[in-house]
């Protein structure tokens, strides 16, 4: 009886689904997503096997892993850059969502799941950097669990409780390790959820209405559809990791940890770098964590703040606008984030969060302008 009704739900999540004829293949992507949030938790457990959380070892095991583990080479540059892949087709995802105001009613709880989802996955991505203990990983950590000491009163406390006494240490390596194992299987949890709303709403489409008659079913067009999809992503995948697997990642991190030795210039990862741009572009320590960290968090706000009943961002020039100047920023502040903080680049990026906050503001201003407009149509109607 058990079985037979995980039978009938998964024939109802996967084949009997209702999906809109007309979605492009930017609805691809969360699939996409899925499928290498899979991936990176199956290869994370035989890293997992050989990687050893120990200052004295870290570093060795994971040379361990590379040089004597069959095929070990492979399970890390696919772990490495499986992660990059996943923050790849997720970042599409999410903007696709703002493209098409994926965000309005009903589909807000689907959109604030796929925010806490991406918050998460920056958690556990920086934790992952951290494990392999090399000059990058160790200088990260010392750099990133220090901005908690922003905090007032209790930051210098906090910090301490991460590192797990005076300095990243051994224990403060145990924590990311187990951390890092946790948080996926969280983020898988959540992401059953968000497939669970979605289903629950239907998903949206690129003309923006709310529609249940020109659909069909998921099987077996759709998925025939997201299987070449994985194809093409795994095709590009392969690319990087048996021709330039390193080419995502930062050379110094096959250095060995030295505490007393900083490197000239510390990068993290190419998915941290808006954030990080955001970050160092403000002097002043407490607003630059607060700015860190309201650079996602709004996003979950947006289906608050907007709620335009045309969702197609074709028919209005003003916010298709708005959207690539979004998106430009983004780039530009990724952009920023790799380059060192000298002139012109720190102005630059100063310049470039103030206008990744002023869209915003630009986006709620328009919805009010909207609605006003509405009502007064209303009233002279009546």
């Amino acid at each position: 009886m058990f079985l037979d009704r995980i039978r009938v739900s998964i024939y109802q999540l996967a084949i009997s689904y209702l999906v809109p004829l007309n979605i492009n293949i930017f609805w691809n992507f969360g699939i996409l997503g899925f499928f290498f949030l899979i991936s990176q938790i199956v290869t994370g457990i035989f890293l997992g096997m050989h990687y050893v959380p120990n200052l004295d070892l870290a570093f060795k095991s994971v040379e361990h892993i590379m040089r004597d583990v069959n095929f070990g080479w492979f399970i890390r540059y696919l772990h490495a850059n499986g992660a990059s892949m996943f923050f790849f087709v997720i970042y599409i995802h999410v903007f696709r969502g703002l493209f098409y105001n994926s965000y309005v009613y009903p589909r807000a709880i689907v959109w604030i799941i796929g925010i806490i989802i991406l918050l998460l996955m920056i958690l556990t991505a920086f934790l992952g950097y951290v494990l392999p203990w090399g000059q990058m990983s160790f200088w990260a950590a010392t750099v990133i669990t220090n901005l908690a000491s922003a905090v007032p009163l209790i930051g210098d406390e906090i910090v301490v409780w991460l590192w797990g006494g005076f300095s990243v240490g051994n224990p403060t390596l145990n924590r990311f390790f187990s951390l890092h194992y946790i948080l996926p299987i969280v983020i898988l949890l959540l992401v059953v959820l968000h497939i669970l709303f979605l289903h629950f709403t239907l998903s949206s489409n690129p003309i923006g209405i709310l529609s249940d008659i020109d659909t069909t079913k998921f099987g077996s067009y759709f998925i025939i559809k997201d299987v070449y999809g994985i194809y093409l992503v795994l095709f590009i995948c392969s690319f990087f990791l048996f021709f330039y697997p390193n080419v995502l990642s930062h050379s110094d991190n096959y250095i060995p940890a030295n505490a007393l030795v900083t490197p000239n210039h510390i990068v993290p990862e190419w998915y941290f770098l808006p954030f990080y741009a955001i970050l160092r572009s403000v002097p002043n320590k407490l607003l630059g964590v607060i700015l860190l960290l309201a650079s996602i968090l709004l996003l979950v706000l947006i289906p608050f703040i907007i709620s335009y009943e045309v969702r197609n961002t074709n028919l209005k020039p003003i916010l298709r606008f708005i959207y690539y100047y979004f998106l430009f920023v983004c780039i530009i502040l990724g952009w920023i984030g790799s380059k060192d903080i000298i002139e012109p680049f720190y102005e630059i990026g100063q310049i470039s969060t103030i206008f990744y906050y002023f869209d915003y503001n630009f986006n709620y201003q328009m919805n009010q302008a909207i609605f006003k407009i509405r009502k007064m149509k209303i009233i002279i109607i009546i």
